[in-house]
């Protein structure tokens, strides 16, 4: 790394050494699918927990994974993957190999993912169904269950739920409407109970606390944790919360645009081998 370069200007080789390492692109593999503690981290890749937390440690200061202190228990972390960085540094790496190489990454509100399923909605057959869940269901849950819903163009049926559920915030609504044009007013908050004979393709937990306490649901669903905090945690007016919220929305966002994405790979690797001879 030069002097004028820093962590968050990584050059394409390094990179690709960084995360062509086994360990390294295994677990980014695995956070990829779902926000993890490092307990979890060793037992999918099988090795020991110092060389595991060595390769995280070594992700984490080139800022490709982040790490939140969980709320349900603040002894533990989660791990989460800036998918949205990666693929920028990596449309970066090809670019400076040849031009003809430059990715085009999926913007952070989701808008290239949610343009590359409008393109194959006269392949899919069936709706993705997917369940959102946090605590109170009253602002995390429900803006990741609208940003589905609307982005999918009708290929994904989102719903979602809470374990103690609660009023709509203020905040949740205003944040949606004023800067991603989704109108939350006459959503309702629901406990998990109700879809509990429910089948569904995808659960996603988005708080630590309710991904403890989270059923099992029928049909083996895929199960991922994103662990977002609360915006709405403490005593603070909406005015005072209301940027939180704002942050919780765009990381949704990024993250809900990921998930079309690769449920669009998904739908289309399907359809392409049943249309084999």
């Amino acid at each position: 790394m030069t002097v004028q370069q820093t962590q968050s200007d990584i050059a394409p080789l390094e990179l690709l050494q960084l995360a062509g390492h086994p360990i390294r692109w295994r677990l980014l593999g695995e956070l990829a699918r779902s926000d993890r503690l490092v307990n979890e981290l060793t037992d999918l890749v099988g090795e020991t927990q110092n060389l595991v937390s060595y390769h995280l440690g070594k992700l984490r200061d080139a800022r490709l994974i982040s790490t939140r202190r969980s709320s349900a228990d603040r002894r533990d972390a989660y791990y989460t993957i800036d998918l949205a960085r990666i693929g920028g540094l990596l449309s970066a790496a090809g670019g400076a190999l040849h031009p003809g190489l430059r990715l085009s990454a999926p913007s952070r509100d989701g808008a290239a993912p949610r343009a590359k399923m409008a393109k194959s909605k006269t392949k899919k057959k069936t709706k993705t169904s997917v369940l959102f869940l946090c605590t109170g269901n009253s602002a995390r849950s429900q803006m990741a269950e609208a940003f589905a819903n609307t982005w999918s163009t009708g290929h994904v049926e989102a719903y979602s739920a809470g374990s103690h559920p609660r009023t709509m915030h203020r905040n949740a609504v205003r944040v949606m409407r004023a800067e991603h044009g989704i109108d939350l007013s006459a959503q309702a908050s629901k406990h998990m109970d109700v879809f509990a004979h429910q089948r569904f393709d995808w659960v996603i937990s988005l708080c630590d606390r309710v991904r403890e306490v989270c059923p099992q649901f029928r049909g083996h669903p895929n199960v991922v944790h994103w662990s977002i905090p609360n915006p709405a945690a403490g005593d603070d007016d909406d005015a005072a919360t209301y940027p939180l919220f704002q942050q919780t929305a765009a990381e949704l966002a990024t993250r809900v645009g990921f998930l079309l994405a690769a449920l669009n790979d998904r739908t289309t690797t399907r359809t392409t081998a049943k249309e084999k001879p």
